[in-house]
């Protein structure tokens, strides 16, 4: 985008952005502050850090405090002023767009929670056999009905949102496009979103979700402190996103971490995910008769942990049998864990990382077969087997790293926005007087 310089509300000039960025971007981090405080990090001169600062209140990012002789700080001379970044002044907006499912999450600057909403519906669901226009308007609405019901829930409005980051379960290149696909799936999943979004959305961002379960993972969950793993989405289907050197990989066309090769690996026969696998073989073993006598998913017993039905066995159930010493669940457990190893060695030979990550809805309760693919991992790589760890992030774990990847965007690019949104130039509060 061209800078513009000249009236209040428009981008930095390229020439003074890189003293302002180097203040914003400590500001982002630090809590209240002073310019003293800045210089060291920044590097820049007091005159020059002063001039970003006071930009940067202009600009409506950051705002300043009572010095701190109205603070109680003040002890002898000039009391500094104190300054802060203006987490409110918009809000981003990340969203899990799942095949049967949405997630939006509403946050501020600082990527505190403002409100979620959740959606589950047949309309997210997209049959392969579906006219494509029509297909696409349906998921482009739900997508758009779901933001703006969660910007309510929040008491926000689109003229507030700074950036929008959505997941989706189809491979993303760097500019938010998804390539075709055999039967047009990934297409369908995100149907031009990064276009449809940036109609209103001052910054758009558009990824894989498993992707996005690596930023989350990096970020807040179990590989805060690596830079090298991979996160698996290991519900319905495996998915990974891939971080090697600190940096999340793409591809040329997104397909790092696609599963479609499983289809061809000895041990693994496809992308289902390791949830999927032990609800299958669950319902596999009951159909066959093999649970043992009075077991409580054959209906007798007590009665209280009865499954109605066949098609009611899911895999939480499963692991819960397993964790609670049940002999059958655990045989499945032990089955789902040899895959998981074999899944592990795959991804530990091809991108040799430290952690490998089990995340999504049923990671929580994933310990047993976690515990069992330790035991196998080593024999599946001749490099160093890396550490299996479950999430501890959840269901919502694509939605969180995608509203942590929408903070990411507003930090990297809202100096470069021709114009800020008229949420913050209309809010901007006035400097408090030192």
């Amino acid at each position: 985008m061209d800078d513009l310089d000249g009236d209040e509300g428009q981008a930095v000039p390229a020439a003074r952005r890189a003293s302002v960025d180097a203040v914003l971007q400590w500001a982002w981090d630090a809590g209240d502050f002073t310019s003293n405080d800045a210089m060291p990090a920044t590097g820049l001169t007091r005159s020059t850090t002063i001039e970003a600062v006071d930009e940067l209140i202009d600009l409506g990012l950051l705002r300043e405090l009572p010095n701190a002789r109205e603070a109680g700080a003040y002890r002898k001379g000039r009391p500094a002023r104190r300054f802060e970044l203006r987490a409110d002044a918009g809000v981003v907006v990340g969203l899990d767009a799942g095949r049967l499912h949405l997630t939006a999450i509403v946050a501020d600057l600082r990527g505190t929670v403002l409100g979620v909403t959740k959606k589950e519906s047949d309309e997210a669901s997209v049959s392969e056999h579906d006219d494509y226009p029509d297909a696409a308007r349906r998921r482009r609405r739900l997508i758009q009905t779901t933001i703006d019901r969660a910007l309510r829930a929040a008491g926000r409005e689109r003229a507030e949102v700074l950036a929008v980051c959505v997941g989706v379960p189809a491979p993303v290149d760097g500019m938010g496009r998804s390539p075709g696909h055999r039967t047009g799936f990934w297409t369908r999943m995100n149907p031009d979103l990064r276009e449809l979004l940036a109609e209103w959305a001052p910054i758009v961002r558009v990824e894989n979700d498993a992707s996005l379960a690596a930023v989350a993972e990096g970020a807040t969950g179990a590989a805060r402190d690596h830079l090298d793993y991979v996160a698996v989405l290991a519900g319905e289907r495996i998915g990974a996103g891939v971080v090697i050197d600190g940096r999340l990989l793409r591809g040329a066309h997104g397909g790092v971490g696609e599963s479609v090769a499983f289809d061809h690996v000895e041990g693994i026969e496809g992308a289902y995910g390791i949830g999927y696998r032990i609800a299958e073989w669950a319902r596999a073993s009951i159909e066959a008769g093999d649970l043992p006598a009075g077991h409580p998913l054959a209906g007798q017993g007590d009665g209280s942990d009865a499954v109605d039905g066949v098609d009611a066995v899911d895999a939480k159930t499963v692991l819960r049998l397993a964790q609670s010493g049940d002999a059958w669940a655990q045989t499945l457990t032990d089955r789902a864990g040899a895959l998981l190893a074999r899944l592990v060695g795959f991804y530990g030979t091809f991108y040799d990382p430290s952690l490998v990550v089990i995340s999504g809805a049923v990671s929580g309760s994933l310990e047993p077969v976690v515990a069992a693919a330790r035991r196998r991992v080593a024999e599946e790589l001749d490099l160093p087997a890396p550490e299996i760890l479950a999430s501890s992030l959840g269901a919502d774990v694509v939605a969180i790293g995608a509203t942590m990847a929408a903070v990411e965007a507003v930090r990297a690019g809202v100096l470069a926005l021709p114009r800020l949104p008229a949420a913050i130039a209309s809010e901007r509060p006035e400097a408090v007087n030192s």
